[in-house]
This record gives structure tokens, sequence and C-alpha cells, in this order.
């Protein structure tokens, strides 16, 4: 009789053990001892996520996803070169910018993948935004002109700035145009689109991106040919600004296009009161 009660009490125990354990392995996702394979299905996609984060499409291929993304930033140099050195494409801007939205939207999935998207903290973006614009003010004015005077004449001036000098109406027109055609297209173009497919070739390593934004600086000086050799010179020490401001925000595109802004908002107000004559 004690027997059969302390067997019986030995196989309740082992019931609620065995009750206990797939109440566990339910919640765990496990099938099997040593086996989870609701847990390896979601590592498996998991990893399979992660392996093609950064690879935009074809991201099952890395080699041609690579090689396209290398056609892409060829192409994109020649229609800078192009239009502003030999002036047989059209304006770089207006191509570059809406290439790249077309080509980050279809094979990346997200305007995000160039830096596009809405930052955790938009004090830091503004933060870095206005230390990269008087950096870029204060060497350009107190380094980079004097130093390639020496060599080169003074950066010629866009045909615009003559005409703002005390005419706010043509100041207001340059102010939409520097936020607009400059701040977001020329860092869509430069910064978002170019950086990204450059660092694509690179695997989009921290190298290869730092690569990509001195690459891509000095195309971003020839894209201001029309201003001299000291001009390039200048421009491609802006691009390199801008660059770093979007590389320290995480590469967040609103940092540059921020900072690209003040800077050329203090232009116009520089032209429009005539400080610099």
């Amino acid at each position: 009789m004690e027997s059969d009660r302390v067997r019986s009490i030995t196989v309740a125990e082992g019931v609620d053990l065995g009750l206990r354990w797939s109440l566990h392995a339910s919640l765990a996702g496990v099938t099997a001892p040593g086996y989870n394979c609701a847990s390896h299905r979601r590592m498996k996609e998991s990893s399979s996520v992660l392996a093609s984060a950064g690879i935009p499409f074809p991201s099952a291929n890395p080699r041609a996803s690579r090689a396209l993304s290398a056609i892409e930033f060829c192409f994109g140099a020649f229609i800078v070169i192009g239009h502003n050195v030999f002036h047989i494409v059209p304006n770089e801007v207006i191509v570059l910018s809406v290439l790249g939205l077309i080509s980050i939207r279809l094979r990346d999935g997200s305007w995000s993948a160039m830096g596009l998207k809405r930052p955790a903290s938009w004090r830091r973006i503004l933060l870095i935004a206005l230390v990269a614009a008087a950096l870029r003010i204060l060497l350009g004015q107190f380094l980079i002109e004097p130093v390639t005077g020496f060599f080169w004449p003074k950066p010629t001036a866009p045909a615009l700035a003559n005409e703002i000098t005390g005419n706010i109406k043509i100041a207001l027109v340059a102010l939409l145009l520097v936020w607009t055609f400059a701040a977001f297209g020329e860092e869509i173009a430069y910064r978002g689109y170019l950086v990204t497919r450059a660092a694509d070739i690179g695997g989009r390593s921290v190298a290869a991106y730092w690569i990509g934004i001195v690459l891509v600086s000095i195309l971003f000086g020839y894209g201001h040919y029309y201003k001299g050799a000291s001009g390039v010179i200048d421009s491609g020490v802006a691009g390199l600004i801008l660059g770093s401001a979007y590389m320290l925000a995480g590469r967040n595109l609103w940092a540059s296009i921020l900072a690209h802004g003040f800077i050329d908002t203090f232009g116009i107000i520089d032209a429009f009161f005539g400080w610099s004559n």
C-alpha cells in the first residue's frame, strides 16, 4: 500500500515536471532537447537580414551589387565633370538628386539608407550643423582664401551675388534657391547618393564611407568649377566639412543639409550688407 502511494506520487511529480517542461518549451520555442526550431528559424532570418542590411539590390550577390554601385558612382562623376567642366550634360544637381532618390529607393528600399531620416536628437543635429557651418566660414575667410590667393585669383562669385546687395527681393529669392537647390539638392546628390554608392564599393565599412567622402569632396569642388582654381579648392574643403558633419551625425543627412543652408545663408547676408566689399 505504501509502495503504491509512493509510486503514484512519483508518477504525479513526473507528470508535473513534464507539464512544466512542456510549458517552458512552448514559451521558449523549444521542441526537442538541444534544438529550438522557432528560435533557430528566427536566428536564421535575423542573420539573413543582417547580412543583406548593408548591401543594396541585388543583395543576394554582393559582388554584382558592388559592381552596380561602382557604375553608378562613375556615372555620377561623369555627370559632375560633364556639366561643370565640359558643359555637355544638364545640371548635375537636378540629375543626381532625382537619380539618387530613385536608385536608393529601388535598391535599398528606403531613403534612410542615405541618411534622409528623422534624427534621434534634433538638438545634436543642429549643434553639429552650426559648428560645421562656423568652421567652414572661418576656414574659408581666414585660411583657404588667403593661401590660395598666393597662387590663383580670388574665387569668382555667383552671378546673382552682385545683385543681392541692398536688394531684399533678390536676397529672398537667393535664400529660397540656397535652401532648396543647394542645401537639399546638393546634399542629396553628393553626401546622400554619391557617398552611399562609393561606400557600397567598400562594403559600407567606416573606412569606405570616409574614402567616399574624400572622393565626393573632390567632385564637389569640381561642381563649383566656375569659381576658378581657388574656388574648386575652397568648395572641396567645404565638401570635407559637410561630409564630416554627415558622419559625426551618424550618417544623418539633416546635419549636412542644415550646415549647407547656414553657410549659404551667411553668404547671402554678407552679400546683402556688402560686408566683404
